[in-house]
């Protein structure tokens, strides 16, 4: 197990071990290493299901209470406005499969084609993005190589001058992608797709889990920053606001905080909290090797 009080990410890996690879027949992980421990799983309702099922698969005790409600925006005036000239855009950037489903969404209410104009080209910032997009039959021209704003903009900076770039995301969302590609000479309208809040229903169940010593998971994931602040909010922890602030409500004292990437890590460590397992392939996948080889 990793250096308890510490800051420091300790785990991470990008594959699996190699006596946990699957059974050709079975496509199951040959043995249970996560057996016995609990892992608290905070993702939207609707979007828990992979992470649960690779763990529950390892033997985990998967207990799901979301962080995160996936929400339609106030309005969609301006998504509206953009779907309906999307023939004047020159790349299409979309930063999470939300903004996929919402995006396409959209487009069946207003009886576009869903059927993308061959000139757009479209960057995703991951696999699971990439899968969404393909599933709706457009073609990914652009996928970095790790999974956060930075490399889609070291990906797309030397591609984008003069160029007009769609990015489709939630309402609240880092603006390292627009502000940098704006600086390479790239004209970005941004545009919102969904707004991620706190599920109110989660409060006392995850309290009460916490409190619970037979009920307490040994490992709460993140794979958002969304995910920590609304962890947070939802524990009751004051000064939200602040850069650093006081401990939650609920102690978390024996727990490993386990982070999908190094953008969740430093929102952890920006709100006071620890990261002791952080993935080095910023997936869903990655998040569980890094638990993997943590605890197995």
């Amino acid at each position: 197990m990793g250096k308890k009080g510490t800051n420091e990410p300790v785990w991470g890996a990008h594959s699996y071990p190699p006596d946990l690879t699957m059974s050709k027949s079975t496509k199951a992980p040959m043995h249970k290493p996560l057996r016995g421990i609990r892992v608290l799983v905070g993702r939207a309702r609707h979007q828990a299901g992979a992470l649960s099922t690779e763990l529950r698969k390892r033997g985990a005790q998967v207990i799901e209470i979301p962080f995160i409600e996936i929400r339609k925006p106030k309005s969609f005036h301006r998504l509206d406005a953009a779907l309906s000239n999307l023939d004047t855009y020159d790349w299409l950037i979309l930063t999470s499969a939300n903004g996929v489903e919402a995006m396409w969404d959209r487009m069946r209410k207003l009886g576009k084609k869903e059927d993308l104009d061959s000139h757009l080209r479209i960057a995703a910032i991951g696999p699971a993005t990439r899968k969404a997009i393909e599933q709706r039959g457009a073609k990914v021209d652009v996928v970095p190589k790790e999974y956060v704003a930075e490399s889609v903009v070291r990906s797309l900076k030397g591609r984008v001058k003069g160029k007009r770039v769609l990015l489709v995301r939630a309402k609240v969302a880092r603006d390292v992608i627009p502000r940098q590609l704006r600086t390479a000479g790239a004209h970005v309208e941004v545009v919102e797709a969904y707004e991620t809040v706190v599920p109110q229903s989660s409060r006392a169940r995850l309290r009460a889990v916490l409190k619970n010593a037979k009920k307490r998971p040994q490992v709460v994931t993140f794979t958002s920053s969304s995910s920590v602040r609304n962890f947070l909010d939802l524990l009751g922890s004051p000064n939200l606001n602040a850069r650093r602030q006081e401990p939650p409500a609920v102690g978390l004292e024996g727990i490993l905080l386990a982070s999908i990437g190094p953008v969740t890590s430093a929102t952890l460590r920006e709100l006071g909290l620890r990261v002791d397992i952080q993935a080095t392939q910023f997936t869903i996948p990655g998040l569980v090797s890094a638990i993997l080889l943590a605890i197995a």
